[in-house]
C-alpha cells in the first residue's frame, strides 16, 4: 500500500513538473522527424498482463512501424534520430512511462518490463517469480547497466549477446531484487538513478 502510493504521489507531481518540457520536447521530436511524439510498444507486466508502455519517440517513424525487426538499441544506431540521441542518453524518453505508473501498469522501482519474445527466454522459475510484481521504470539492473547501448554497439552480434549474456544476468538481479525490496530499498534505487543520468551527462 505504501508503496503505490509513494508512486502515485511521485508520479503525479514529476509528470506535473516535467508537463512543459515534454511540450517542448514533444515539438522538437515533431519538427526533425515528422509523425507522433509519442511510441507505444507491448511489454508484460504483472502475472504476465500485456500493456502498452509510453515512450517518447526517439526513432524514425518508417522503421519503428515494422520494417526493422530488431528489438534492441545499440550505440550509433542508425534508426535513432539527433534528438532521440539526447532524450535516450538522459532517460527523457521515459518520461511518458509516469503515466503507466498513475494507471498501475507500473511502479516507480521493479524489474523492468520486456517484450514477450524476450519475456519467453526467461528461466521460467525466475519469469513467475519476476512478474508477481508491478515492472518499473527503474531497478538495480537498470543503474548496473546504464550504459547497455554502448556495450551491445561493441559486440560482433549484439542481439545474440543480449539473449545469451544480458537477459540471464538481468532476469538473476530482477529476482533478486523481487525477494529482497523494501521501501528503503526503492528509495535508494531512486537515488542511484538520479545520479547514474546526471553522472552520464
Amino acid at each position: 500500500m505504501r508503496k503505490r502510493l509513494f508512486d502515485i504521489l511521485l508520479s503525479g507531481i514529476a509528470l506535473i513538473a516535467a508537463s512543459p518540457f515534454l511540450l517542448l520536447i514533444s515539438f522538437a521530436i515533431k519538427l526533425e522527424d515528422r509523425g507522433p511524439a509519442f511510441f507505444a510498444q507491448t511489454r508484460v507486466g504483472r502475472h504476465g498482463r500485456l500493456f502498452e508502455l509510453y515512450k517518447l519517440r526517439s526513432m524514425r517513424v518508417p522503421r519503428e512501424i515494422g520494417r526493422s525487426s530488431r528489438l534492441i538499441t545499440i550505440a550509433r544506431d542508425e534508426r535513432v534520430t539527433k534528438i532521440g540521441r539526447v532524450i535516450r542518453l538522459s532517460k527523457i524518453d521515459e518520461i511518458p512511462q509516469l503515466v503507466n505508473v498513475l494507471k498501475g501498469d507500473m511502479s516507480i522501482v521493479g524489474p523492468r518490463p520486456e517484450v514477450p519474445k524476450y519475456v519467453s527466454l526467461w528461466d521460467e522459475e525466475l519469469r513467475n517469480e519476476i512478474l508477481s510484481v508491478r515492472p518499473g521504470i527503474t531497478d538495480p539492473a537498470s543503474v548496473v547497466f546504464r550504459d547497455e547501448s554502448k556495450v551491445l554497439g561493441q559486440q560482433v552480434d549484439p542481439m545474440r549477446y543480449y539473449e545469451e549474456e544480458l537477459i540471464p544476468t538481468k532476469t538473476r538481479m530482477y529476482a533478486e531484487y523481487v525477494r529482497a525490496q523494501t521501501f528503503r530499498g526503492d528509495v535508494r534505487i531512486v537515488i542511484a538513478t538520479i545520479r547514474a543520468v546526471l553522472g552520464s551527462r
